[in-house]
């Protein structure tokens, strides 16, 4: 019973690391959301820490769902793994771009490659457990909003 709670506060923990590191290292440019001009249906920037962590939180219950399968279906976990593992460092990379160096359409483009990802991820989670990809499908459908936001931001800021 510890080992399996043990791997999913690990999983968790992982997750909220690459989450709060990017946070950390874009702290100085969040300012930006309230000095460009923003798109219909922009949320107030309190909601995204709220939702990022319930994503990571996800992600990370997913991951760990997944790795405990890993000896009933070896090669489907490891490929879930590594693009859960892509995931996470493709979403960090955004977060650079976009904040760091308001490379607004890069950034767009970038989350394009995200999404991809993602959904790669889901297909590949699904395979080893269908309960860790159903908790994927927020994470791409917030993504997609982000998508939105993006690329509305490089538009009218451009």
């Amino acid at each position: 019973m510890w080992k399996n709670i043990k791997t999913y506060i690990i999983s968790i923990a992982i997750a909220l690391a690459v989450g709060g590191l990017a946070a950390f290292l874009t702290r100085n440019s969040m300012d930006i959301y309230s000095e460009i001009i923003l798109p219909p249906l922009a949320p107030s920037s309190i909601l995204f820490p709220i939702v990022w962590t319930v994503l990571y939180v996800f992600m990370g219950i997913g991951s760990a769902r997944v790795y405990q399968l890993r000896r009933s279906a070896p090669r489907a976990t490891e490929k879930a793994l590594t693009y859960y593992a892509m995931n996470l460092i493709a979403n960090f990379t955004w977060s650079i771009i976009f904040f760091n160096f308001r490379a607004y359409l890069a950034a767009f483009f970038w989350l394009l490659l995200l999404l991809y990802i993602i959904i790669k991820m889901i297909i590949s989670f699904e395979k080893v457990s269908p309960f860790a990809a159903y908790l994927q499908i927020p994470y791409a459908l917030w993504v997609t909003f982000a998508g939105y936001l993006n690329f509305s931001i490089w538009y009218l800021n451009k």
